[in-house]
């Protein structure tokens, strides 16, 4: 279970924010199993066959088999709604230290896969290659797996988030916390997550919380250890029309 403690500070600065590069990496655990989420097939099936000269290998090695993903691929977003190459341009400004510890937690306790050996060595230049490797990556994969359909992705995202500050206009922050996913519950000040992978208790000593809708976050939310970010699933029929699209 993670739990993260919320103050009257941090409630007043929850926001909600987009992030096409979250979506991006998150996409990747529905290719590497197609098992993960019926809902997304159709998008699946479009796009396996396009993907061509892409180092699959490489790509698939970013999620773990608990289907983790590094936390400094996701990094959080500081306006309303980035552009991914901004949010791309700050993932390659990571640091090599950073890089490794994300690495190595992703696929803990096992060693890290072929693709990213070079993130486990202890000389800088192996890991900014690699880094820098993976962002160029992912910058062609988003040109052909996500970004031409991300207009309906965003307006499923946008849906949801006005449909959520109804919620906590309305009721507050238990309203807003109560029907965002089966796993998650408000509770005198804190917000558990259930049955996650792993287990902590952070506060976010003012930092907020920003939350971040997701249409690859079905039935499974995702967590930033360190930054008071949440993704979770985006809600309602339009989610579902917008993978009908790609049949």
């Amino acid at each position: 279970m993670i739990s993260f403690v919320l103050g009257v500070e941090d409630l007043a600065d929850t926001r909600f924010a987009l992030s096409p590069l979250t979506e991006t990496v998150l996409s990747l655990r529905v290719l590497r199993d197609p098992g993960l989420s019926a809902v997304h097939l159709p998008w699946r099936r479009s796009v396996v066959g396009e993907l061509g000269t892409l180092d699959t290998d490489l790509l698939m090695s970013l999620v773990a088999e608990r289907f983790t993903v590094p936390d400094f691929l996701t990094p959080r977003p500081e306006t309303f709604a980035p552009e991914f190459e901004e949010e791309l341009a700050a993932v390659r400004r990571t640091p090599p230290d950073l890089v490794r510890r994300d690495l190595a937690a992703t696929h803990a306790p096992g060693p890290l896969p072929g693709p990213l050996r070079d993130g486990a060595t202890t000389d800088d230049a192996p890991v900014v290659r690699l880094r820098d490797a993976v962002c160029d990556l992912l910058e062609r994969y988003w040109e052909i797996a996500v970004r031409p359909l991300w207009p309906q992705m965003r307006l499923v995202l946008e849906a949801d988030m006005t449909y959520r500050a109804r919620q906590l206009a309305v009721g507050g922050a238990r309203l807003l916390f109560a029907g965002m996913h089966p796993n998650l519950r408000w509770d005198d000040g804190v917000l558990h997550v259930d049955k996650m992978i792993g287990s902590f208790r952070v506060a976010a000593a003012g930092r907020g919380l920003l939350l971040v809708p997701s249409v690859f976050a079905h039935k499974r939310p995702h967590e930033r250890s360190f930054s008071g970010v949440r993704s979770a699933p985006a809600r309602g029929p339009r989610a579902r029309r917008c993978w009908g699209a790609c049949r």
